[in-house]
Order: structure tokens, then sequence, then C-alpha cells
């Protein structure tokens, strides 16, 4: 090595070592307690208020309020699910992050937003019942009425929020449309415009509880969820992933509500004691009782057309109105291609089925907003709001038909048209004719191996196939020898529905309690082109099922006389659809939906709910088809457009 080579060795070696000895130490602890977040800008505020009913009672009210606003329309929901929550979707300092995704359009515009706890729940004050009936019902001494409570809270807000220009508005979905509804049946006279979405209005007829007499079981865990606490109920944890497995091994409804402790409830115990559409269930039909007094509020009625919880209360509501002839522009239905409360969030796509745009977005900024900001800002202009705005799920598009629903256009005839259950499982136009052969279709109905609702396993903790099982591809029961299935050849000409598919069923049964699901498909042709996944798909429009016991009455159920064939009338759900030219049109026929439906014993006793394991027997049920004795629906056939 040279010299000079040494030294610069030298020299990196005293570098280095310098270098090292002069490293900093690591602190003791680089935990920070006391470390305070910077304020960060904010482009609203955020009050809490305990607004005073008139009797007393303070409910908690959340009030978020544009900086600097002034003379601005106030938007009002009322809800059971923590109006605290609802208005912190994220940390951030702009209002229009903050707020629910459905929030945007109305943030945007400028709106005042209230949300409320309902009367009993989280930081509200007072007794709490779920979807209480009118204190006038006589069902109802809590003194917890949506409709007053409504009311004072908006004369509060009118007089204690100063930026507000003395307008308000209510909207809200599901339990939280219930409540908007409530507060139409006696409304503030500032209440100026309102959209309740898919309401929960008739709980017996077709919404959460029951459909047309048959229980809906999974309301069990939501009355242990609401009324176990003020604040966030009880869940009770279910045996493995299959409820299917569970609800089949508890045995009735009421075994399986005890196996969760819901008979501790009496939320669960005012269920058992009224299993018929008694006095209770008719003191709280908001579509009868909207419908018997004069409205003065504009609303829009939403629904999804394929909502699984509330499929009965919008609809219902605006045909009440409407046989009333209150005006058109106080009373508006829209129906889209959307699940339960799908309306608030994206409405892209449902299932496997994708739209050409976000309808649900699209609804809220076009057609939405413009209604409210008619009715709540005085320089508004005049909406262009259509009478009804359904969305026609063959053909991908939104439609405002003139008349709905009905079976045809002002000026043409209705052509409510019949397709008939015949022989050899075929879907027919043409009448049974004179009698001949077996004249009838049978399977056997076990109520140890009831038809599921929706592929197995049924795990109640897949709220995506909760969303989505009214599109589920139906294949998955063909093959089974307790469902019927009928059908037509591939159509040659579209063939567009549009309103109510009305079901005739002529029926008998062995034992002397029956329940029928019916359901309405659309089988897609066969495709080796994109959508691949949707080749043979058969995707159920309309479905619904109907307890035989209130054949004749659904306030005094009655056996059913065995073997006897009889007939069973009911609707489906609305449908506004095109069948296409290849596509056929199914329809399916059986007895049970399980475990969404409670089984029905299919031996007549009192009260289904305290029905015995020796209760649940088989039947062989016969489905007729013979001249006299003719199954059918009735079909709302319109032209296509």
């Amino acid at each position: 090595m040279s010299k000079l080579s040494s030294v610069v060795a030298v020299l990196l070696i005293i570098s280095a070592a310098s270098g090292f000895s002069q490293q900093p130490k690591l602190p003791a602890d680089e935990l920070t307690p006391n470390f305070k977040v910077p304020a960060q800008p904010s482009d609203f505020d955020k009050r809490v208020a305990m607004v005073p009913m008139r009797d007393g009672v303070k409910l908690y009210t959340v009030i978020v309020v544009h900086k600097g606003a002034k003379d601005a329309p106030i938007l009002l929901t009322r809800t059971c699910y923590n109006a605290a929550k609802r208005a912190e979707r994220s940390k951030s300092g702009r209002m229009i992050e903050a707020l629910p995704l459905s929030d945007e359009v109305f943030v945007a515009a400028g709106y005042i937003r209230v949300y409320q706890d309902v009367r009993g729940k989280y930081g509200s004050e007072g007794p709490y019942l779920m979807t209480p009936p009118p204190t006038s019902s006589g069902y109802n001494p809590s003194g917890a009425d949506d409709t007053t409570d409504a009311y004072d809270t908006i004369d509060w807000l009118v007089k204690n929020v100063p930026e507000s220009n003395g307008r308000v508005g209510m909207i809200g979905s599901s339990y939280e449309g219930f409540t908007v509804v409530m507060a139409l049946l006696h409304p503030h006279p500032a209440l100026k415009v309102a959209a309740p979405e898919s309401p929960m209005v008739d709980g017996w007829m077709g919404d959460d509880w029951f459909h047309y007499g048959a229980f809906r079981q999974p309301s069990i865990d939501y009355f242990v969820e609401q009324t176990t606490n003020r604040g966030e109920g009880v869940e009770v944890p279910h045996a493995g992933r299959d409820d299917y497995s569970n609800y089949l091994l508890a045995g009735s409804a009421e075994d399986f509500a005890r196996s969760l402790g819901a008979d501790q409830l009496a939320s669960w115990r005012v269920v058992v004691e009224h299993p018929a559409y008694d006095g209770f269930w008719q003191s709280q039909a908001l579509d009868k009782l909207i419908g018997q007094q004069p409205l003065t509020v504009p609303t829009m009625w939403e629904q999804g057309l394929w909502d699984q919880e509330d499929m009965w209360g919008a609809i219902h509501s605006y045909r009440a109105l409407k046989a009333e002839n209150i005006p058109d522009s106080l009373n508006h239905l829209v129906m889209g291609p959307w699940s339960h409360s799908q309306i608030n969030r994206e409405g892209r796509s449902l299932g496997p089925l994708t739209w050409a745009t976000d309808t649900a977005a699209q609804w809220r900024r076009e057609v939405l907003l413009p209604f409210f900001n008619q009715y709540l800002k005085p320089d508004a202009v005049k909406a262009d709001t259509p009478d009804v705005y359904i969305y026609n799920t063959g053909e991908d598009r939104w439609e405002t038909p003139s008349i709905f629903p009905a079976s045809c256009e002002k000026g043409c005839p209705v052509t409510s048209r019949p397709i008939y259950l015949a022989p050899g499982g075929e879907l027919s136009f043409d009448p049974p004719q004179a009698k001949g052969g077996a004249g009838f279709d049978e399977y056997v109905s076990d109520p140890a191996k009831p038809v599921p609702y929706r592929p197995r396993p049924v795990d109640p903790a897949d709220g995506n196939a909760w969303r989505t099982w009214l599109v589920t591809d139906q294949r998955f029961v063909d093959g089974r020898t307790d469902v019927l299935t009928y059908e037509t050849e591939p159509l040659k000409q579209a063939m567009k529905l549009s309103g109510e598919p009305v079901v005739h069923l002529v029926a008998s049964t062995t034992g002397s309690d029956a329940d029928w699901v019916v359901k309405l498909i659309d089988v897609q042709p066969d495709r080796k082109v994109p959508p691949v996944e949707l080749s043979g798909y058969e995707l159920p429009l309309a479905t619904d099922i109907f307890r035989g016991r209130y054949r004749t009455s659904f306030e005094r159920p009655e056996a059913i006389s065995p073997n006897e064939p009889l007939p069973y009338v009911f609707a489906l759900p609305i449908v506004n659809h095109t069948f296409l030219p290849g596509h056929r049109i199914m329809v399916q026929v059986q007895s049970t939906l399980f475990p969404l439906y409670d089984r029905n014993p299919q031996r007549f006793v009192p009260n289904i709910f305290e029905a015995k394991p020796s209760d649940y027997q088989k039947a062989t049920q016969r489905v007729w088809h013979e001249s006299g004795k003719a199954s059918f629906i009735t079909l709302p056939v319109v032209p296509p457009i």
C-alpha cells in the first residue's frame, strides 16, 4: 500500500468512528399522549339540541349548517338508527363529505341538514315503541306519536335555527320513511314537501313483518336489536352459517324467537298475540290512514322494484291517494331498479344486472332535488316533475307513463291479459278447453324439507345475498319435486308489462292449511356474447307468498277444506318490464320460501306461532288447470314504446 493510500485509510477510519460516536440516542418513549390535533378548516357548524315536545319529553337533534348560511331550507330526517352517527360519514371539515352520500345534492344546494332520534332511542328521552300507531288509534297509550313529535320538531326548528328560511322538507327510507308518512297525517304548516322512501306502511299486508299473513322470520332479530336497548341493541349470534338449518332445528317461529331471548320482548309478544289482520294492524296501516284525509304536502313516494323489505308501502299509499282524486301535483311515484334503500346508495347495478347509468344518483340529481327546491326555495324554477317516474328493467331506461298503475296509456283499451298454467309445464295465452287428462299438477310439500328462498347456506351475515335475493337465478330450485314450473316458448315479439300481475290460483291440498308462493320470471336466452353470465338466467320479476287460511278473510282465518279445489287470488309486486324477443315467460309455484317465511304446519291450528312439532305434516298440493278450474295470472300488458 502506498503512503498516500495509508493516510486516506486512516482518515476514513477516524471519520467513521467520529460519526458513530455522534449518532443521537433513541428517546425513552416515542408515544406523545398530549399530541394536539391542529385545527382543521371547516365549512360547516354542527349543533346538538334537545328539542322539547308538547309533553315535556326532549328529543336529541343534530343540526348541520353551512357557515354563513342565510335563508336556507331545512331537510329533516327522524330516525331510530342513531342521529349522531348519521352526521359522521367522515372526519372531513367539508359538509358534503361529513354527511351521507344521499345528502350530497342537498348540501351542494345549500340546505340545512337535520337528523333527530325518535322518542326513546339513542339520545332522545321518553318511551320507545317500534313504528307505533297514532295515539288516537286506541292501541298506543304511551304518548309516543311520530305525528305530533314531527309537528313539534318542525315548529321548534323554524323558530330556533336562525339561518333557515322557515321552510322544511322531510325525507327518509324504511323506518325513516315511516316517520315521514306519520308527519303527513297532520303536517306542520312549515312542512312544504316530503319524500317517503321505501316506507314501512303496513307491516302485516306486505312490508317488514308479514306478507299476506305469512310471517317474515328475520324480523325476530330486528326486534331483538331494536328493542333491547335505548342505544345499539343486542345482537344474538346464530349457530353456524346457515339459517336454513337454524330455523328448521328450532321448530316454529316462536321456538326460534325463544332461542334468541325474544320471548322477553313486548314487541315480540304483540306479534304473537296478533297473528291475523285485526284492528291492531289495521290501526297502523298508513296507506289507509293517509287516504282518509286531504293531502296538503307535495309528496314523492319512492320504492325499489326489487325491494326485499318494504315492497308494499309506497305504491299502496300512492294508489290510495289517487283513489281519492288527490291532484297529481301533490302525489308522485318513483320506482327504480333497486333493492331496499338502494336509492340512497349507488344505483348502477343490482346482483347480476348492470344499468346504463347510476340510476339512484341520476334520480337524486335530476328529479328529487328540483322537486324539493321548487317548494323550499322561493327563487327556484318550477320543476318539471313527472307524476310517475319508473324504470323499465327489461329495456334499461326510465319512463314517465301518464297513468300508473294501469295496463295502458290514455286513449287505448286496458289489456289485462291472462296467461294460463297449462299441462306439461306450459304457459299459454289460450284458456284450457274441455276437461280431459288429469286436470292438475301436484307435488308433496314437506315442512321438514322446505324450499329455500335463496341458495344455501343462508348466511345471516351475508348482507349482499340479502339485498339481492329477489334477483337470484331461480335455476337453483330446478329439479325440486316440490316446485312446479311453467314456461312459454321463446317470444317472437317483445311483450311489455307495466303494473300489477294478479294471481288466480285454483288449488287443493290434502291438509287443512297451506301457503302458496308464486314467482313471475324472465328466462334469458342462451348467450355466447356478453353478458355471458346471464345465459339462461331465470330472473325473478315479482315474487310473493299467500297464507291459505286467509283465503276468504284476512281478519278471520279458517281451515281449508281438504282435497277441494279453491280459488286463491292475490297481487304480486309491481313490474315495469319488457320481455325481449327470444326470452321466455316463466311461472313457478311452491308452498314454502324458507327461512324467510315461517313454515305453515299444513294442519290448521288457531295460531301458527304456537304450532307444535306434531302439527307439521306433509301435504299433497294440486294446482288445477282444466276448464272451469283454470289457474292463471293476469298480466298488465301494454304496447311496447
